[in-house]
C-alpha cells in the first residue's frame, strides 16, 4: 500500500510540474490547468486509502461533506466571478489554503503529548508551529486583501489603519507569537488556552501587516501571501509525512515568491518597500502640478483619426476589463487591419492589477497571440505609432514615473504611450488611478480624452470607421 501511495504522489508531483510549465504560455495555459487538476484529483482520491485514514483516525463522512461543500463553492465562484474580480478571488483562495494549513497544525498541537515515548520529536512540533504561524498570517492577511480589492466599506480608507510606531507594534506581535509558539513546541504543551492565544496573535499580525497597505500594492501582497500559503502547506506536509503536501507546497511557495519579485520589479519597488514603507508617499515631496488641460474628443472624430492611421498600438487596462470591452475592441482592430493598418497590443506587467489579466481577456476575445507584446518588446515602437489607444489604463502610462522625482510612482517602468504621434484615452471619468495622482499623459498636447464606458465608446469607433467605407 505504501508503494502505491508514494507512486501516486510522485505522479501527482509530475502532473503539478507539467501543469505549471504549461501555464507559463498563453497557448498551453488552459491545458496546463487541466493537467494540474488531474494531479489534484489523484492526490485527493489517494487520501481515502491512506493508512492513517484506514486506521480510524479519519472520518469519511466529514471528508466527503468538506469536499462537496468546497467543490460547490469553487465551481460557483469560477463560473460567476467576473474577470475584474479575479485578484480578490485569488486572495480569498490563498487565504483558505493558509487557513487549512493552520488548522492541520492546530490538530497536531492539540494532541496530548504527555507520553514521551510516543510524543513526536521537538523538531516536528517546531515545524508544526512554524506552519501554523505562517498559515494563520496568510489567512488573515488574505482576508484583508480581499476586503480592500472588493472595496468593502470598512477597508476603503487605508490611512485610518496607519499610526506612529506601527512597524514596532507589528514586530512585537510577531515576536510574541513566535516566542509563544516555541514555548508550546519545546514544552510539548497541548494547552488549549496557550494555543488559542498563539493563533490569535498570528491572525492579528497577518491583519495588521495588510491593513495599512494601499490597494495599488495589494496584488504584490496577495502574491506574497500565496508564497506563505505554499510554505505553510509544505511545513505541515513534513509534519504529517505527506510527500504530496510537501511537493505541492514547495511548488506554490516558489512560484508565489517568483511572482512577487516579478511584480515588485515591474513597479520598480522592493518587497520590503511595499510591506513596510507604505505609510507615506514614496516620492521625496509633493508631486509636481500637472500643467495643460484635458481635451475631449467625440468617438466619431476619434474614429476618423484611427481609420487613417497606418500603425495603431492598443493599451488595455482595468477600465476595459470592467466594461468587458475586449470583444468590441478586437472587432474595431479587425476593421483597421482590413484597411491595411498595423495593429499591436501593449501589455504592462501589472495591467489590470495582476500579471496576465489583460492577456486572458484578449485571448477570450480571440486576439491572436502574435499581436500581443510585453512592455519591453513594444516600448521602442510607440514613436512610430500614428495612434496609441489607451483603454482604462492610468498609472502604468503616466509619464510622471519617468520625469517627476517627487511622484509616488517615480521610477516605475511604464509604457511609453506619450511618445506616440497621437494618443486617445478612453476613460469613464476624470478620476485618478490607484496611486491617487493626476496623469500627466491626459494633459499632453498630443492626447485627446474620449469619455464614456469603454464598450459603448468602442461601438462608436466601430460605427465611425464603417461609415468611412
Amino acid at each position: 500500500m505504501g508503494y502505491l501511495i508514494e507512486s501516486v504522489y510522485f505522479l501527482t508531483a509530475a502532473l503539478f510540474i507539467i501543469g505549471l510549465k504549461r501555464m507559463s504560455h498563453p497557448t498551453t495555459a488552459r491545458s496546463g490547468i487541466v493537467w494540474a487538476g488531474y494531479g489534484m484529483v489523484l492526490a485527493t482520491v489517494i487520501s481515502f486509502i491512506h493508512p492513517q485514514i484506514q486506521a480510524g483516525t479519519g472520518n469519511y463522512l466529514l471528508m466527503v461533506v468538506a469536499i462537496a461543500i468546497g467543490g460547490a463553492i469553487a465551481w460557483y465562484g469560477a463560473k460567476k466571478v467576473a474577470m475584474t474580480a479575479m485578484p480578490q478571488m485569488i486572495a480569498i483562495y490563498n487565504g483558505m489554503g493558509g487557513g487549512a494549513a493552520a488548522a492541520i497544525a492546530a490538530v497536531e498541537l492539540l494532541k496530548d503529548h504527555g507520553d514521551k515515548a510516543t510524543a513526536p520529536p521537538t523538531f516536528i512540533l517546531v515545524m508544526a508551529v512554524a506552519g501554523a504561524l505562517i498559515g494563520a498570517v496568510s489567512f488573515s492577511g488574505s482576508v484583508v486583501a480581499f476586503g480592500k480589492l472588493q472595496e468593502l466599506k470598512f477597508f476603503k480608507d487605508d490611512a485610518k489603519f496607519r499610526f506612529t510606531g506601527q512597524q514596532k507594534v507589528n514586530a512585537a506581535i510577531f515576536l510574541a507569537a513566535a516566542v509563544l509558539g516555541l514555548v508550546i513546541a519545546i514544552s510539548h504543551s497541548s494547552s488549549g488556552a496557550l494555543i488559542t492565544i498563539f493563533f490569535l496573535l498570528a491572525l492579528a499580525f497577518g491583519a495588521m501587516m495588510a491593513l495599512p497597505i494601499g490597494g495599488a500594492d495589494m496584488p504584490v501582497v496577495i502574491s506574497l501571501f500565496n508564497a506563505f500559503t505554499g510554505l505553510a502547506v509544505a511545513l505541515e506536509g513534513y509534519v504529517l509525512g505527506n510527500s504530496a503536501m510537501i511537493i505541492a507546497g514547495i511548488i506554490v511557495g516558489s512560484s508565489g515568491t517568483l511572482l512577487t519579485l516579478m511584480m515588485a520589479k515591474a513597479m520598480n519597488r522592493s518587497v520590503s518597500n511595499v510591506l513596510f514603507s507604505n505609510w507615506a508617499a514614496l516620492g521625496s515631496g509633493e508631486a509636481q502640478a500637472v500643467t495643460g488641460s484635458l481635451k475631449a474628443m467625440e468617438p466619431s472624430d476619434a474614429a476618423v483619426q484611427m481609420a487613417y492611421a497606418s500603425k495603431v498600438i492598443i493599451v488595455p487596462g482595468y477600465g476595459m476589463a470592467v466594461a468587458q470591452a475586449q470583444h468590441k475592441i478586437w472587432e474595431m482592430c479587425k476593421l483597421l487591419i482590413e484597411r491595411g493598418a498595423t495593429v499591436k497590443f501593449a501589455i504592462h506587467p501589472v495591467a489590470g492589477r495582476m500579471p496576465g489579466h489583460m492577456n486572458v481577456l484578449l485571448a477570450e476575445a480571440g486576439v491572436p497571440y502574435d499581436l500581443i507584446f510585453d512592455m519591453e518588446e513594444i516600448n521602442e515602437e510607440f514613436p512610430t505609432a500614428d495612434v496609441a489607444l489607451v483603454i482604462g489604463a492610468n498609472d502604468v502610462v503616466n509619464p510622471a514615473a519617468r520625469n517627476d522625482k517627487s511622484s509616488p510612482i517615480y521610477g516605475m517602468p511604464i509604457l511609453n504611450v506619450d511618445h506616440a504621434k497621437n494618443v486617445q484615452v478612453i476613460k469613464r471619468g476624470k478620476g485618478v488611478g490607484f496611486a491617487g495622482i493626476e496623469n500627466a499623459l491626459f494633459f499632453a498636447d498630443n492626447t485627446r480624452m474620449v469619455y464614456g464606458d469603454a464598450q459603448k465608446v468602442a461601438a462608436g469607433l466601430i460605427q465611425g470607421i464603417k461609415d468611412l467605407g
